[in-house]
């Protein structure tokens, strides 16, 4: 996907997920901030250590921070007798994307309830303080038309400016389709966007070696590259219990990895950084 008229020829972002998932999480994302590569940061306002990623984030002026909606696999935020079409007993999204991507696509009063918990987190995040800098999803739900629509519409009232395009260049060749109609909406709602991800493929495992590899097969435009680090601990969830944390903080930190950036010459920051 080649970078578009007015865009910088080459420009990256790097950016961690799950901030405000666990402190071990909040911890990294400041260290690899401070000490390290990192520019940006997607935040779960709904997360258990939310409070403390904000309280980190600001003392971060220069860290871009983006908030990172939870439709699948975690907490609402919204309270349950609202959304109850959405979440388990506890509270929760289930793990099962496809049966609620039809839910989502099929059942007017889901997607209902789905405007309300999708509004009640930019509520939660425009009450940071924080600059929206990009909005993005957990497991990139956004590809689903239903979820897309109704971010671009509840997001145009918080400010929302850019999102994450969720396309890496090895993608196979049956989602390219889909993925050219994501950015086309985008486009049409005046929404700005990255060309291309890393991380997808290789989530959970950007250590060292994987960052040197994309950084020294990078193609031209804005790209984006995403990682999950953490502090060494326990699983923070079932689903990332292969993750390797610690690897993708040290990572961010590498000389070898800084270097390599430095020598691409490409403009580096956030999504407001380098796409305005």
């Amino acid at each position: 996907m080649p970078a578009a008229s007015g865009r910088p020829t080459r420009a990256l972002i790097t950016t961690a997920d799950d901030f405000g998932l666990h402190p071990r999480v909040n911890a990294a994302v400041e260290r690899a901030h401070r000490d390290g590569i990192l520019s940006a940061a997607s935040l779960m306002v709904g997360a258990p250590a939310a409070r403390d990623a904000l309280e980190r984030a600001h003392a971060l002026p220069q860290l871009r921070v983006g908030l990172h909606l939870v439709l699948a696999d975690g907490a609402a935020l919204a309270p349950r007798a609202q959304i109850a079409a959405l979440v388990d007993a506890n509270g929760r999204f289930g793990s099962n994307m496809v049966r609620d991507g039809v839910r989502f696509f099929f059942l007017p009063q889901v997607r209902r309830q789905l405007a309300h918990e999708i509004r009640a987190q930019f509520d939660a995040f425009a009450a940071t303080g924080l600059t929206l800098d990009h909005v993005n999803t957990h497991k990139h739900f956004h590809l689903h038309p239903s979820v897309l629509g109704l971010i671009l519409e509840i997001g145009r009232d918080y400010g929302m400016k850019a999102m994450r395009l969720p396309f890496e260049a090895n993608a196979p060749l049956w989602l390219r389709p889909w993925i050219a109609q994501v950015k086309a909406r985008l486009d049409r709602a005046g929404v700005a966007h990255n060309d291309y991800v890393v991380g997808i493929a290789a989530s959970g495992r950007m250590d060292e070696a994987a960052w040197l590899a994309a950084l020294g097969d990078l193609p031209a435009g804005v790209g984006e590259i995403y990682c999950h680090p953490a502090l060494a601990g326990d699983a923070l969830s079932d689903g990332m219990r292969d993750y390797r944390h610690a690897d993708e903080l040290q990572a961010l930190l590498s000389p070898r990895v800084a270097a390599a950036i430095h020598a691409l010459g490409a403009r580096v920051g956030g999504f407001a950084d380098v796409l305005t």
